[in-house]
Order: C-alpha cells, then sequence, then structure tokens
C-alpha cells in the first residue's frame, strides 16, 4: 500500500466518522431529510465566499457555507412552525430554492469558472491527498485530513461536554425545556455542526456521499441497539468499514471511490435490515412464525382439552380431524403438533392425540387468558 492509498483511506474514514456522529442525532430527531437539504443549499454559501475573496481555498467560504447552512434550517423551522406546511414539504420548499439561487448566481456572475458536477455530486477522494498542510516547509499531511480531523475533535467535544443535555433533548425536548437544558439552542448548535460537516466533507466527498454517510450508518446502527453510547460507537464503525470497503471496491471495480463508498454504506445497512438480531426482517418473519407456532399450540390444547373425556374425543382428538374442525393446511397441523410434542404438552399415539399434565395446565392458563 502507498502512502497516498493510505491517506485517502484516512481521509475517508475521518469524514465517515465525523458524519455518521452528527448523523445519529439526525435519525433519533427524524430530521434525516435536513442532511440532503443542508448539503445541497450550501452552495450559495460557496458561491458567496468565493465571490469576496476569489479564492477556492479560502477559509471564508468554509464559514460562509456553514452560515448558509444554518440560515437553511432556520428558515426550515420557521415555514414549519407556521403550520401551514409539514416539515418534510417546508425542506422540499426551501433546499431547492437556495440550491437555484446558487446556480443562478454561477450561471450570472461566475459563468467563465468551470463547474464540475462529478465532483460536486460525487467529490474526488483519490485527490484529497494531493493539496498537503505544510508548517515551516514541514510537511504534515494532507490538508483534507487536517480540517476534517479537526471537525470530528469538534463533534466528539460537543458530544462528550453536552451529552446529557444532548440526550434528553433528542427524547424528550419537553421535559428538557422544563429542565432548563435550552432544547433549542442545543438543536441549532446540533444543526450549525452539520452544517460545518457538511462543507468540510462536500469538497472530499460531495453531496451524495455526504447524506449516504450522515444516515446509512446511523439507521444501521439503530436497528442493532437502543443504548445510545452503542449506538454511536456501532455508528462511527459502520460509518468507517464503509468509507474503507468502498475503497477498495473501488480499486477492484476501477469505479468512483465516492460511489463505491456510497454503496457500501448501502450494502451494510441492507445487510443489517435483513439480519439484525431484534429488529431485521428475518428476526421479524422468525418472531412473527414462532407467534403463529405459539398460537396454534394453543388452540390445540384449548382443543384437546374441550373434547377430553368426551363421547367425542376419539374424533375430535386426532391429527385428521385438525384439518376439518380448525381447517388447518395437512402440514400446519402437522408442524403444530410437532411443536406440542417438543414442548411437552400433546402425546401422540399413532394419529390419537392427548393432552399431558403439563398441557392441561396450560391449555387451562390460555382459557384463562
Amino acid at each position: 500500500m502507498t502512502p497516498a492509498q493510505l491517506e485517502i483511506q484516512l481521509i475517508t474514514a475521518v469524514t465517515a466518522a465525523a458524519c455518521a456522529l452528527v448523523g445519529v442525532f439526525l435519525v433519533l430527531r427524524r430530521s434525516a431529510m435536513l442532511s440532503d437539504a443542508i448539503s445541497h443549499a450550501i452552495l450559495p454559501g460557496i458561491v458567496l465566499g468565493f465571490f469576496l475573496t476569489e479564492d477556492l481555498a479560502s477559509p471564508v467560504l468554509l464559514i460562509a457555507a456553514a452560515g448558509t447552512g444554518i440560515v437553511t434550517v432556520a428558515i426550515i423551522e420557521a415555514v414549519g412552525n407556521t403550520r401551514l406546511v409539514k416539515q418534510d414539504a417546508a425542506i422540499g420548499l426551501v433546499f431547492p430554492a437556495l440550491f437555484s439561487i446558487g446556480v443562478i448566481l454561477i450561471a450570472r456572475f461566475a459563468s467563465g469558472v468551470h463547474l464540475d458536477t462529478d465532483a460536486v455530486l460525487l467529490g474526488d477522494p483519490a485527490f484529497a491527498w494531493i493539496e498537503r498542510f505544510s508548517v515551516g516547509g514541514r510537511d504534515l499531511g494532507p490538508k483534507a485530513l487536517w480540517l476534517m480531523g479537526s471537525i470530528l475533535v469538534l463533534i466528539v467535544g460537543f458530544v462528550v461536554l453536552f451529552y446529557k443535555e444532548l440526550k434528553l433533548a433528542t427524547f424528550d425536548s419537553a421535559l428538557a425545556a422544563a429542565l432548563g437544558f435550552a432544547p433549542i439552542a442545543l438543536h441549532y448548535a446540533l444543526m450549525s455542526l452539520v452544517s460545518v460537516t457538511a462543507v468540510g466533507a462536500f469538497d472530499v466527498v460531495g453531496s451524495i456521499l455526504v447524506v449516504a454517510l450522515m444516515i446509512a450508518p446511523p439507521a444501521a446502527a439503530y436497528l442493532l441497539t437502543d443504548r445510545l453510547p452503542v449506538l454511536l460507537g456501532l455508528a462511527v464503525g459502520i460509518g468507517v468499514a464503509s468509507a474503507v470497503g468502498g475503497y477498495w471496491l473501488a480499486r477492484l471495480l476501477d469505479a468512483s471511490i465516492a460511489g463505491a463508498m456510497a454503496t457500501m454504506t448501502g450494502v451494510l445497512f441492507a445487510l443489517v435490515f435483513a439480519f439484525a438480531p431484534e429488529r431485521g426482517l428475518v428476526a421479524q418473519a422468525r418472531r412473527r412464525a414462532s407467534q403463529r407456532r405459539e398460537f396454534a399450540r394453543r388452540m390445540l390444547l384449548v382443543h384437546l382439552l374441550h373434547h377430553e373425556h368426551t363421547p367425542e374425543a376419539e374424533r375430535e382428538c386426532r391429527v385428521p380431524h385438525l384439518q376439518e374442525h380448525l381447517r388447518w393446511e395437512p402440514s400446519f397441523a402437522e408442524t403444530a403438533v410437532r411443536y406440542a410434542e417438543r414442548t411437552g404438552t400433546v402425546r401422540r399415539a399413532g394419529d390419537r392425540l392427548s393432552l399431558t399434565a403439563t398441557g392441561r395446565t396450560a391449555a387451562q392458563e390460555a382459557m384463562v387468558e
């Protein structure tokens, strides 16, 4: 592995960690669409910053873009608070308007500037290591790594410092306000971090991957745990795994690095969505099958108890009769009987069924319930 390859992976991994960390609170607050809005609405801020400095490397662009992100959130909140439109509709109204303003400004006043659509949408991680950060002639590494590393440290410091307040405001803003925790101030501080993160990552990974890294890893982590500290760690881990895995996938396929990383976020989310131990599709299907089996067992026990020691018992307490009386398919009837046998509640002699002592007690309890 060459030093450049290692630096690319470090840059994208740090970017993914920063995006995932702030994305956790967006997902928990059900404000995932804000990441998409901010990542697009910062364009007019970047344009205005360039008009002021005429320098694409100026930190003024970062400040102006971050400020635009905060203004975007404020406008969305103001429109949503009117109750005339829902928040998702407010987002759909505001960020296309701001993004369009940026495009118009470029077309009207900077038509000679080349705007690479692919770079805006997908970023260019392969070249993120080229611009170096030097002090006294000493090369200290890529500028992008220092920028995203500083943003990550800022986010970690903010989360550690205001962990209790963030936790309470995220899950119960009314209680947080009653206890004097200023949830609105926390909200705008968090949105400021989202804006800064989106702006910092914009040049490295583009707007599409910013949204993917802010939403997919936290959403996948949320399917795995309900504990906030574990959720934060899992989100960062999944984000970093997506970045590193996407880099090697891009090398394997000779494809866009940012595109491969976005693909990996989707792949990892799909795997968690399908196979999460408690909330995954497979776990839900197995739980539904188990509940269906258990309900069938209870029906069988009640049926046998109802006909036990009666003249009809010889006919009613046979496996073939279950298909007629309970309208069960033969395969399902067999499955229910075998499950009852495994739980020690039913005995079978040929096709004749009878309750065990445990089964009789369970049937009586089921009738009471």
